[in-house]
């Protein structure tokens, strides 16, 4: 009786694991969740880097800008200059 006892509750047991493993769904949907993860992390990596690019690229062209204002007043000073030594 021991034994019939012992085999139905090792029978049990065995059945308990495989029932409580993740379906075949459930993995599935885990793997599409890590991938649209991996990608959704190199998208903000990939917004990050325009991001970085187009300060930069504004922050040349304001310092273009402010050089070409800054050389029109120098020059605007230096012919007021000459002007008033005539």
């Amino acid at each position: 009786m021991k034994k019939v006892l012992s085999i139905i509750a090792l029978a049990a047991m065995a059945n308990v694991f495989v029932a409580c493993g993740p379906s075949k769904e459930e993995i599935e949907a885990d793997e599409k969740r890590k991938k649209d993860s991996i990608e959704e992390v190199q998208k903000a990596e990939q917004d990050a880097i325009a991001l970085e690019e187009a300060e930069k690229a504004i922050a040349e062209e304001k310092q273009r800008q402010d050089s070409i204002e800054k050389a029109k007043t120098d020059s605007i000073e230096a012919a007021a200059k000459k002007g008033k030594r005539k």
